[in-house]
């Protein structure tokens, strides 16, 4: 079985893969300092709650956009799992497309895993949004070169920056409004609004001007773990797929030992 580790810059998400379904997976807070034994810890109780011991783990791959957080994911492979962890776009892991970019070693390691997948799991040219710390959005061809996209703030960034910056606003949680009106009759719902359908504004304007720049149909992927906040409030998804990340990390793994 695989353990799959997505090191983003807000959660590390593991997720165990088994003959390519995800059986199980959990995420916690990305903190660089977090050491291998910390690490097992949590995790070996994780996966005893799901029925499943350490021993059943017989690969890992790691993809992260955090450094300093590789050593430590690193050892707890070697250290608990007793494997070498695969780094994904590294040796036998490079990602295998056409980076059609001005600067293609700068491309995280996250959207280059969308990039992967969305391709693998969908014809045609692409559109992939990514919901997590940024909302990036990504330009895929139908042969499946990366050829660049959109990196915005993401939406509890947005808030973030919002509360920060005015005393008197309050801090709110994000959520869809209760209506459709756009006019809010108090603080707490002119923010929701600001909010909310200010960022479904943004998305649709965005898709619509990608659309009419790339010039050929384009399907919209939606990935990452805010993209059910919008699901209902727009049309500009074809698709949600929450796990495109680590469905990407599972193909590489496969892809990485064709050749042992």
């Amino acid at each position: 079985m695989l353990l799959a580790i997505d090191a983003g810059n807000t959660n590390v998400v593991f997720a165990l893969v088994d003959g390519g379904e995800i059986r199980a997976r959990w995420r916690i807070a990305t903190d660089p300092r977090r050491t291998a034994d910390e690490y097992a810890v949590w995790l070996s109780q994780l996966l005893a709650l799901e029925g499943y011991d350490r021993a059943a783990v017989t690969g890992v791959i790691v993809g992260t956009v955090v450094p300093r957080a590789l050593h430590n994911l690193q050892v707890l492979a070697s250290k608990y799992f007793k494997t070498e962890a695969v780094i994904a776009g590294k040796g036998s892991a490079e990602w295998g497309f056409a980076l059609d970019v001005d600067e293609p070693q700068n491309l995280g390691a996250d959207r280059a895993l969308n990039v992967l997948a969305g391709h693998a799991r969908h014809a045609g040219d692409l559109i992939i949004i990514d919901f997590g710390t940024a909302t990036t959005f990504d330009v895929v061809d139908y042969r499946g070169a990366y050829k660049g996209g959109i990196i915005a703030p993401g939406i509890n960034l947005s808030l973030d920056a919002l509360v920060t910056a005015a005393a008197k606003l309050p801090r709110i949680a994000i959520s869809a409004p209760e209506t459709a009106s756009v006019v809010g009759r108090n603080t707490v719902d002119q923010m929701h609004i600001g909010i909310y359908w200010g960022y479904v504004a943004m998305i649709e304007g965005l898709v619509a001007r990608l659309k009419a720049e790339v010039g050929r149909p384009l399907k919209v992927i939606a990935t990452g773990g805010l993209a059910i906040l919008f699901e209902t409030h727009t049309s500009v998804f074809d698709t949600i797929e929450p796990d495109l990340t680590i469905q990407g990390l599972a193909m590489l793994w496969e892809r990485s030992q064709q050749g042992n």
